[in-house]
């Protein structure tokens, strides 16, 4: 199986430095930005399989990142927040139901939470990667089930 690509970003160096080192381990390819233009800019070139960012980012909100990606891989990159600021059910709805994110999950959070997370989303994105046809695919398929006219 190939190597997953995890975006990690986050203003603050150290937790940048916590959450690469957590997913050391897991052997993911890891790509790092401090703030959110630069983790666009990484996400259009680098395309990774899962984003994690803090809400606060500077330069682009981390809200309005998730929304991008979300919006620009319809759907099929999962973006989990993991924030600081934002506490409490009303911003877990706003990210997950406006923003599209996969999971919204409060700081100081909890390790085998994150990372269960983070590999079932992972997996997830296998299986759904291999389950779907292509569009060349379906028409090839209808081509021989439906009849000549």
């Amino acid at each position: 199986m190939p190597e997953k690509k995890i975006l990690i970003v986050d203003y603050d160096a150290r937790a940048l430095d916590a959450l690469t080192e957590l997913f050391k381990p897991y052997r993911y390819e890891i790509s790092r930005a401090s703030d959110g233009l630069t983790a666009y800019e990484k996400f259009k070139l680098e395309s990774p399989d899962l984003v994690i960012l803090e809400a606060i980012l500077p330069k682009l909100h981390g809200f309005d990142l998730t929304r991008r990606i979300h919006q620009e891989s319809k759907g099929r990159v999962p973006v989990i927040i993991v924030t600081c600021l934002y506490r409490g059910p009303q911003y877990k709805h706003e990210a997950l139901a406006t923003y599209g994110a996969a999971e919204f999950i409060e700081k100081p959070y909890d390790e085998d939470y994150l990372v269960q997370t983070v590999t079932t989303l992972l997996k997830e994105r296998v299986d759904i990667d291999i389950d779907t046809p292509t569009p060349a695919e379906v028409v090839d398929f209808l081509k021989k089930r439906l009849p000549k006219a």
